[in-house]
């Protein structure tokens, strides 16, 4: 079947995992604390998801690597990519101009996604989790998952 998981790197973590029809399957938000922790948790997300075929991270540093060696380490490819890489496909130049202005739009963006997808809207959508349900929606146009935006969406 195949998955793709997003992530918005840190120790307070956005996730957002699709499947290979371009759908959002499921989103969440996880503070771990601790690089501890966050090593433990890696371990057993990335193991605990059927077919996991592409785990795109945004950000870098020392969170990005422990990700990308557990990861690589299960034989799931890694990708990394930038803030800037995923916004310049999904939002307009003017809601680039700032990261508030972006993080906003990205939330709405992120709840017209939820619907798209027919799974159910959380009480609080935290700015990490809808970036990295943008990042995963981003990587699912990349690799073909799907053909373009959703409708209600830039393009």
């Amino acid at each position: 079947m195949g998955a793709l998981l997003a992530v918005d790197l840190g120790l307070t973590t956005g996730l957002a995992l699709y499947d290979r029809c371009g759908k959002l399957r499921w989103y969440r938000s996880q503070h771990y604390g601790n690089m501890a922790r966050l090593r433990r948790a890696i371990y057993g997300l990335v193991g605990s998801i059927p077919d996991l075929e592409l785990v795109l991270l945004e950000g870098g540093g020392d969170i990005a690597d422990l990700w990308e060696r557990e990861a690589s380490r299960q034989g799931v490819t890694v990708k990394r990519i930038s803030a800037e890489t995923w916004r310049r496909h999904i939002l307009y130049p003017r809601e680039q101009r700032s990261g508030t202005v972006a993080k906003n739009r990205s939330r709405d963006l992120a709840r017209k996604i939820i619907a798209w997808s027919g799974i159910r809207l959380l009480k609080s959508l935290r700015h990490d989790t809808a970036e990295a349900i943008l990042i995963g929606l981003w990587g699912a146009l990349q690799v073909g998952w799907l053909g373009r935006l959703p409708q209600g969406l830039r393009h």
